[in-house]
């Protein structure tokens, strides 16, 4: 398995829960001292490369590297992803979220895809979100960012269920989990221990399901989003 953004939150947590199930992990991210920790941590069955997903050169052949270390690749989680950015203007901000929420997403997903068409089969999970599901304005472009990589992965499953290519694409949904990304942040309920919505984000892997709510009822609020009118939402 490898995971793309692993050093904190869900990525983190699925690393250690996945290889207390004795996966061997690879994993990524920007900052190279929680890699190296996650390393001290975790052991032989856990390598890891520096990355970050907006130099899509680099990222592409640090893929490719980890694949050859670990003798190839069953399963990729793309996780890497921010809600906020330190920038200069807000338009400088939410570009900076599209690059690493949905450009950085999208060349991996397609290194991965045509990596699994070569080998004959494999697994993409992407993690999207529940804000995904409707506009916020609190963040326009995490929310954005988020349905289009949910509105991607559907794509392809489709292209995978027409073509009869044995890739399966989980599109895991989580509501608000304990994350650095959610520290501090107001108005939050439900909010899920990282361990408690991970060992379920596993499981629904496990069994290969094409979307994932994290933890399950989120599920409900999935449904009543899907049922209000938009005029409703908009008002919200």
């Amino acid at each position: 398995m490898i995971i793309i953004g692993a050093t904190s939150g869900i990525g983190a947590s699925l690393a250690q829960q996945a290889i207390r199930k004795g996966y061997i992990v690879a994993g990524t991210g920007r900052r190279k001292e929680r890699l190296i920790s996650m390393k001290e941590e975790l052991g032989e069955n856990f390598c890891f490369r520096q990355m970050d997903v907006t130099d899509f050169q680099d990222s592409t052949e640090k893929l490719h590297s980890l694949i050859d270390e670990m003798g190839g690749m069953d399963i990729i989680v793309l996780n890497a992803g921010i809600a906020n950015a330190p920038a200069s203007s807000i338009v400088s901000m939410e570009q900076a979220i599209v690059d690493v929420n949905v450009k950085g997403f999208v060349q991996l997903f397609g290194e991965a895809f045509q990596y699994f068409r070569k080998t004959g089969k494999g697994h993409i999970v992407g993690i999207s979100s529940i804000a995904g599901l409707f506009g916020s304005a609190r963040n326009a472009p995490y929310a954005a960012s988020k349905a289009y990589i949910s509105t991607f992965m559907q794509a392809y499953r489709n292209r995978c269920y027409t073509s009869n290519i044995d890739i399966t694409i989980t599109d895991c949904k989580p509501g608000f989990v304990e994350s650095e990304m959610t520290e501090g942040k107001k108005g939050m309920f439900w909010v899920a221990d990282t361990e408690k919505a991970v060992k379920q984000m596993l499981i629904d892997i496990e069994k290969r399901k094409a979307y994932s709510y994290v933890t399950r009822r989120w599920r409900l609020i999935a449904w009543l989003i899907k049922l209000t009118p938009n005029w409703l939402l908009e008002r919200v």
